[in-house]
């Protein structure tokens, strides 16, 4: 017997893109229809962009399933899914909408599915108010491979805003079931680098600019190790014009840390490397083993995994509180948000515990 349609409220908490990807992906892996209404309803342009509808046509690819209000500007949407299906999948909003957030919504489907997948996702791969794709790389793809997650990523092209135009494929194994993970020591930071960049007509000034900012602040704070920012020119593997810088921080015990910024038109480089230095370490004051941005892409997969998951973190954000607000009405998952209170722990350290359900893949 069919499960009962679940209703989710799209204009909650959070009220944009990450209800809509969480909901989409756990009911493609739940195999449960799911009604998502007032979505983005409190935006300055309410219903779908063409980045979310494009992640909903790619979840119901992956699945094999029926997607209705599928439109841009719609306010509601009902997903039902059918078996997940392995194969090749494209998703091309042809705008610069987010890769990594297109990433985010079809990889956890796709590790459920029959056999490997591969996802060939256009857009923007460096876009503002989403991930940059060097970050889902470097920091998302290391940690969320804890809970057994395998999965390859091919950066074919960067795309900016406001053309998109980039490519990145990604390969990915399914899993029979995910691990859960217990990230509570964070260590002493052993290393610093990053990736200061300019590609398209601007000029390679601003990407040694970026950088020797970056550097300078994050000395400030930390003196003894050797920071190592890459500043590039991008030519041929970029579509469009775009600067911006990505700085990376690793602790002695494998956590994974960034701070990254990407320029706009009349803001000048060390104003944009400032930003960055300020976010990594920001990130790293709270002694958390996460970063604010890392937090509530783990929040599914803690959900999914076969046992209970915990997460050291600083302040808890509106992104993850939703995502896990979301997580447990679509799945038996519990989640506790504690304060912690070792020696370690500043004012704004929290320990994400989940109680995860364990789903299987039924093909293996």
């Amino acid at each position: 017997m069919a499960a009962a349609m679940v209703e989710m409220d799209g204009s909650i908490m959070e009220g944009g893109g990450q209800i809509l990807r969480v909901s989409a992906a756990l009911s493609c892996i739940n195999g449960a229809s799911i009604r998502i209404n007032k979505i983005r309803a409190g935006r300055s342009t309410p219903g779908l962009r063409p980045q979310h509808l494009s992640g909903l046509e790619l979840v119901r690819d992956i699945c094999c399933g029926n997607l209705e209000g599928g439109s841009v500007g719609s306010t509601e949407v009902t997903l039902t899914p059918g078996k997940i299906k392995a194969g090749n999948h494209t998703a091309d909003p042809q705008t610069a909408g987010s890769v990594g957030l297109l990433l985010q919504v079809s990889l956890p489907c796709a590790l459920y599915a029959d056999g490997p997948s591969e996802l060939c996702l256009k857009g923007g791969t460096n876009a503002d108010m989403a991930p940059q794709i060097d970050y889902t790389i470097k920091v998302f793809k290391p940690i969320v491979e804890k809970f057994g997650v395998h999965f390859n990523c091919d950066l074919r092209m960067r795309g900016y805003y406001p053309k998109g135009g980039g490519e990145v494929v990604a390969k990915v194994s399914p899993v029979s079931e995910l691990s859960p993970v217990n990230m509570t020591e964070r260590g002493t930071i052993s290393k610093i680098y990053g990736r200061s960049f300019v590609a398209g007509v601007l000029p390679y000034k601003l990407a040694k600019d970026m950088a020797t900012t970056a550097t300078r602040v994050i000395r400030r704070e930390i003196k003894d190790l050797y920071i190592n920012i890459q500043t590039l020119q991008e030519k041929d593997m970029a579509c469009g014009s775009g600067n911006g810088i990505i700085i990376i921080a690793e602790s002695s015990t494998g956590c994974i840390f960034a701070g990254s910024a990407l320029g706009k038109k009349g803001v000048y480089p060390d104003k944009v490397g400032f930003e960055a230095a300020e976010m990594l370490l920001r990130n790293i004051r709270h002694n958390g083993c996460v970063d604010e941005f890392l937090q509530d892409q783990l929040i599914l997969f803690m959900a999914l995994a076969n046992g209970t998951s915990r997460i050291r973190t600083g302040p808890v954000t509106l992104h993850t509180k939703t995502a896990i607000h979301v997580a447990e009405q679509l799945t038996q998952a519990k989640f506790t948000v504690t304060k912690a209170d070792d020696e370690n722990a500043s004012n704004d350290t929290y320990i994400i515990e989940c109680q995860g359900v364990g789903v299987t893949n039924p093909h293996f």
